[in-house]
């Protein structure tokens, strides 16, 4: 329904209803002369340009988008967080055992994305793609209801995983996690993912120096309604979260920061 061209006029009065329900701001979106043409192009719409300045700091790990910071925090070395109280292992989200090894004592960090949030996700390191995974599942809610209620919920819920290699941070995965509503799922990079599109999205892993390299504030990919992204970084990288979890963030702001003897992180 939401890519269906409706009238003009219906689907500017639904556009009108929506940003009025949610406290949506158009002013730092860009919104085509005729309006918007689906319901869908309105709720991917694109920012203005400078509207997300990135982070000065070249090492600082940015947010991946717009959203609230819902949880963060260690991993430990048998590759297992927890998520609102909850058990996960990274490699059940993943959906990958050995990459989960990778990720053994570092960090991941969760920001969901609300209803009135912008929808596009972005890339939070300079790195080259090594793999790309489509994981079929469920698509239940990821509010508080679904995370309180929903066991093991983010490991459930269909997802595409994109794991990088950078150069500064080494491995960092971004996990785009389907829900209710949001039963489409596509990457920027790569035009050929888009999940629930009628064909099964295959596993990419590039070899080498063939993946495509990607830049920290590209374009990754865009919930065709919201949801949530994941992050996972590696053991070793010396950062620091720099926004306490219930805390807002905005994509391009540094959700980690690399500490040195003579930097200090304040939250």
């Amino acid at each position: 329904m939401a890519r269906i061209t409706a009238p003009r006029p219906v689907l500017r009065a639904a556009v009108k209803a929506y940003c009025w329900a949610y406290d949506v701001d158009l002013a730092a979106y860009e919104v085509p002369e005729p309006g918007f043409a689906t319901f869908d192009s309105f709720f991917t719409r694109s920012l203005k340009p400078g509207q997300r300045p990135l982070d000065p700091e070249p090492d600082a790990l940015l947010s991946p988008a717009d959203g609230r910071l819902e949880d963060a925090g260690p991993i430990d070395v048998g590759s297992r967080l927890t998520i609102k109280g909850r058990s996960y292992s990274v490699g059940e989200l993943l959906s990958d055992r050995w990459a989960a090894s990778l990720y053994a004592g570092g960090q991941f960090a969760v920001v969901y994305l609300s209803p009135r949030d912008y929808h596009r996700v972005h890339v939070p390191v300079d790195g080259r793609v090594r793999t790309v995974r489509h994981v079929p599942g469920t698509l239940f809610p990821v509010n508080e209801i679904g995370l309180r209620h929903i066991p093991r919920l983010f490991a459930r819920n269909e997802r595409v995983v994109v794991e990088q290699v950078s150069a500064l941070h080494g491995p960092v995965t971004s996990v785009l996690v389907g829900a209710i509503g949001v039963g489409r799922i596509s990457l920027s990079f790569a035009p050929e993912v888009v999940t629930n599109a009628g064909r099964h999205v295959a596993e990419q892993i590039y070899a080498g120096q063939e993946g495509p390299m990607l830049h920290r504030g590209d374009e990754l990919g865009m919930f065709h309604l919201g949801s949530t992204v994941i992050v996972f970084t590696g053991p070793g990288s010396g950062l620091t979260l720099a926004h306490r979890p219930g805390q807002r963030v905005r994509m391009g702001e540094a959700l980690w920061r690399r500490v040195t003897a003579s930097s200090e992180v304040r939250l």
